[in-house]
């Protein structure tokens, strides 16, 4: 038996949920957030464990999107809480450099989900609105997490559902 083709290349396997929950519409590539930057009340726990620990809300963030990236789903509510990250986030928040650090993660989880933006965009919301950028980067690692059946792992995990009772 011969063969007159050439093995052609196949796409990468991708691990993990859905990067793009909502199904947003992709410009050359890229979308928009899932939620609006200025829709961090819609998560209240999260805003306001943002707006008073910032540093706590970073290092979840980071613990869940690093749990993402390697296939899985941060069950542990306190994982990230303190650690690495939040401490470094934390000391750099004291001196005013915490957007800074924030800018990062936020580049991170924007080139993980294909979304639109850029470094400049980046520093201007992490650096004058750390509470709303942090919440809004939370939604979306959440989205990713409850389309792996997950109910999700950020700080509104802690809410009472619609039915009335707590979450464990």
């Amino acid at each position: 038996m011969a063969y007159n083709q050439q093995p052609r290349a196949t796409q990468p396997m991708q691990a993990g949920g859905s990067r793009n929950a909502n199904n947003l519409p992709l410009v050359d590539g890229q979308r928009e957030w899932s939620h609006g930057v200025f829709d961090c009340l819609a998560d209240p726990l999260t805003c306001v464990v943002s707006w008073f620990l910032p540093c706590v809300s970073y290092g979840r963030n980071r613990a869940r999107y690093a749990a993402l990236e390697n296939g899985a789903v941060s069950k542990d509510p306190m994982e990230g809480v303190i650690s690495n990250e939040s401490i470094i986030y934390g000391v750099a928040h004291c001196f005013g450099a915490g957007g800074l650090i924030g800018m990062g993660g936020r580049a991170q989880t924007r080139g993980r989900y294909s979304i639109q933006g850029d470094g400049a965009t980046d520093c201007l919301l992490s650096c004058c609105c750390a509470p709303c950028s942090l919440t809004q980067e939370s939604r979306e690692i959440e989205l990713e997490e409850q389309s792996l059946g997950h109910p999700g792992a950020g700080f509104s995990m802690f809410m009472a559902p619609q039915g009335g009772a707590a979450k464990a």
